[in-house]
């Protein structure tokens, strides 16, 4: 039965890890990345970024800038600049070709250095920087990857309107019953992965850019048979800007997750031949 405060998702054999099981993440997020993509949210960034440093001072932060016309960008800069412990970095790219390629990024930039956790957050609001830590315990106790979940038992959705709570419950439900993974927020964008996932799942060859990078990451997660778990947040509907989701991506993501589910049946059939 699932606690509360925490439901596995993904059981099983666990790749090797070299034994990494204990505390990989300090109390004040000392050995964790937080990857925040930004395109026009120089009015939400400061914020955040305020509040991730008072939630958890010891946690370093990379901004993911797509050439923001806004200057986001420039505003990240300074923020750095102003950052005495260099805790804060910037990543500016030339291109906006996707979410999913601006994690992928900033993904490949935290394992090129030492953090043994690298954590997806929304630059605008909706996820809860005084939440994240909630994720980091869970991984401390064990987990290779931590969802911020809207759809485990304590988890909440404020201020979202009820077509766009309607459309991620049925897109969630989608995902779970196409692909066979018992993941109730498999779309969600606050989670951290230990590093040993990311090195593992072949980053290399992800191709989803938009809305279903989510699933394609925690899909390519569980096929690997790491440990996945969800924790209940709080998610708010943003108060400024205007949210990227448009039709196109829903329909890449429904027509990749179908695609993902039929070569996993057909998989497990020939393995069953």
């Amino acid at each position: 039965m699932e606690s509360p405060d925490s439901a596995t998702a993904g059981a099983g054999h666990r790749p090797d890890t070299g034994g990494r099981r204990s505390e990989v993440v300090a109390a004040d997020g000392t050995g964790a990345l937080v990857v925040i993509p930004t395109y026009n949210e120089r009015d939400n960034l400061p914020g955040i970024i305020g509040r991730l440093n008072e939630s958890l001072p010891g946690i370093h932060v990379l901004v993911v800038d797509d050439s923001s016309p806004d200057g986001t960008g420039q505003l990240a800069d300074r923020l750095a600049a102003d950052d005495t412990d260099a805790r804060m970095h910037v990543l500016h790219r030339t291109a906006k070709d996707g979410l999913g390629k601006a994690y992928l990024a900033g993904f490949e930039w935290g394992l090129a250095r030492t953090y043994a956790v690298i954590i997806e957050m929304d630059a605008d609001g909706s996820h809860a920087p005084e939440q994240l830590g909630s994720l980091l315990v869970a991984i401390n106790s064990g987990a290779d990857l931590v969802i911020g979940s809207r759809y485990v038992p304590g988890g909440r959705l404020v201020n979202w309107p009820k077509r766009r709570e309607w459309l991620s419950r049925g897109a969630n439900t989608y995902a779970r019953l196409a692909l066979g993974a018992h993941i109730h927020d498999i779309t969600a964008g606050f989670r951290a992965y230990r590093r040993e996932v990311l090195d593992r799942i072949s980053l290399d060859t992800v191709e989803s850019a938009g809305y279903c990078f989510q699933i394609d990451l925690a899909w390519r997660t569980v096929q690997a048979d790491f440990d996945v778990r969800e924790v209940p947040i709080t998610f708010t509907e943003r108060e400024v800007g205007e949210s990227k989701m448009d039709g196109g991506v829903m329909t890449e993501a429904f027509l990749m997750v179908a695609r993902w589910g039929a070569a996993s049946r057909l998989a497990k059939l020939r393995g069953r031949g």
